[in-house]
């Protein structure tokens, strides 16, 4: 049996002048559009195809890539609104993606780019979106170890630092104190477990252990000394934590510790004034 809104590998049944039929199982047989096919199939062979409903429901395969597909959370574009609910473009060119009025936190204008989870509605058998992105995440307690790596969306700013989705599943925080680098809403990006907490809620830093957090720093340190005039920055153990933190968005702790192995490695000096890469 095929799956909706993943993607499927099916064998040809038959050609027909506007597209091949596929082999859906139980009888099904599933149309292909010509203009998704670029070059002959003949009966029997095999194709990797998405698989979506059309505006009266009938199943139909694709070779497009949609920007997401069921179960997934992604960032898309708003195209268009009407009666019914708001449309986003998700990379279909046929077909784009409902997000129903009932499924919208606040309401959504063309044009706008929100965070949504795909999913297969009950009532009517078709993919639709929600933009009520919370109340699929965590649906079942994190099994992760410390330090181990994840994949996590970001997509909300709060007080205390970036929301992130985890996996897929879960709902993470990457606290202030944890970033080194600007982070954009809707990337996605390396993180690491650091906390799980009571509620299934998971605590992320973005380098997997101490050694790899300031081995990083001793990296960015080199590339903005390489940037500067005469390679020198004044900056040292008399720079505050909150100076510290505005340039390398790090703490005083480790940008001591990574000019320290800087300095071991005789690629920096330190001096009373400050640093200066090593010629």
């Amino acid at each position: 049996m095929v799956k909706l809104g993943k993607y499927n590998r099916l064998a040809v049944v038959k050609n027909v002048d506007f597209g091949a039929y596929l082999d859906g199982g139980d009888g099904v047989e599933i149309l292909l559009p010509a203009r998704y096919i670029g070059s002959p199939l003949q009966p029997g062979d095999e194709i990797e195809v998405f698989i979506y409903k059309d505006s009266e429901g009938r199943l139909i395969a694709t070779t497009e890539h949609p920007y997401a597909e069921v179960g997934q959370f992604a960032f898309l574009q708003v195209s268009a609104v009407n009666n019914v609910g708001a449309f986003l473009d998700w990379g279909l060119h046929t077909k784009e993606l409902l997000v129903p009025y009932s499924e919208q936190k606040s309401k959504l204008r063309e044009g706008m780019i929100v965070p949504v989870y795909v999913y297969v509605d009950d009532a009517t058998k078709r993919i639709v979106a929600s933009a009520k992105i919370e109340k699929y995440l965590g649906n079942c307690f994190p099994r992760f170890r410390q330090r181990q790596e994840v994949q996590a969306l970001v997509y909300k700013r709060t007080e205390i630092g970036y929301k992130a989705i985890v996996d897929n599943l879960f709902n993470g925080m990457i606290y202030e104190n944890e970033i080194y680098r600007p982070l954009e809403i809707g990337e996605t990006i390396k993180a690491y477990i650091k906390n799980v907490r009571p509620d299934g809620k998971l605590d992320l830093t973005l380098s997997g252990t101490e050694n790899d957090r300031v081995n990083q720093l001793a990296e960015r340190i080199i590339d903005r000394l390489d940037r500067e005039p005469d390679h020198f920055l004044p900056m040292g153990d008399f720079s505050t934590p909150e100076a510290i933190k505005e340039v390398f968005q790090c703490s005083k702790k480790d940008f001591k510790k990574a000019i320290g192995h800087l300095f071991r490695d005789h690629r920096i000096t330190i001096s009373p004034a400050g640093i200066k890469r090593e010629s």
